[in-house]
């Protein structure tokens, strides 16, 4: 809300194009999550195309709930990590679980990460991609109840981890798009 918005008095009721395009700059990080999901989905022939798509939710979900926590809130991220179980055929909560946990961490580690810059953000996620590798990892021989090759969990994280930087910078434009309602 611009802080024009928030000193008190009468002021006229926002039209209806101010009103859509404020939805819109909410809706914004969740959508540009599941669209990138089902874009990683769409049959490009990439080698490991599978590892696009937790990486690019883990990524975004980690972006957004530590710069706007407000427009990634744990009910969106419970059903992002929903959709990441149907399209990544895992077992139901093996991603849910996942980005849940990541969101923890990423509210609880805000204020000291925000101030710090990129840098700081990108060597905090890391150690947070890796886990989240091991936790699908380690959630999918418990639920499949087979042992499965340690392989995919590197490749998943490294996946993760180089993936972070091509989405953080152009979301940092364009949460500075959606921050400024004065535009609206």
């Amino acid at each position: 809300m611009a802080w024009i918005d928030r000193r008190p008095g009468v002021r006229p009721r926002p039209s209806l194009g101010r009103r859509l395009d404020l939805a819109a700059r909410a809706c914004f990080p969740a959508g540009a999550t599941v669209l990138l999901m089902l874009l990683a989905e769409a049959p490009l022939g990439l080698t490991g195309q599978a590892a696009l798509q937790p990486a690019m939710a883990l990524g975004c979900v980690w972006f957004w709930s530590l710069h706007q926590p407000q427009y990634m809130p744990p009910p969106v991220v419970f059903l992002i990590g929903l959709l990441l179980d149907l399209l990544g055929y895992l077992p139901f909560g093996v991603g849910t679980l996942t980005l849940l946990m990541s969101y923890g961490i990423a509210a609880a580690l805000r204020r000291y990460l925000v101030p710090r810059g990129f840098g700081m953000n990108w060597l905090a996620f890391v150690p947070i991609a890796v886990g989240a590798a091991l936790l699908m990892w380690l959630l999918m021989m418990i639920l499949l109840f087979r042992l499965l090759s340690p392989v995919p969990v590197f490749f998943q994280a490294i996946v993760t981890i180089a993936l972070y930087p091509a989405l953080a910078v152009p979301f940092g434009a364009a949460r500075r798009g959606i921050t400024d309602t004065d535009r609206a």
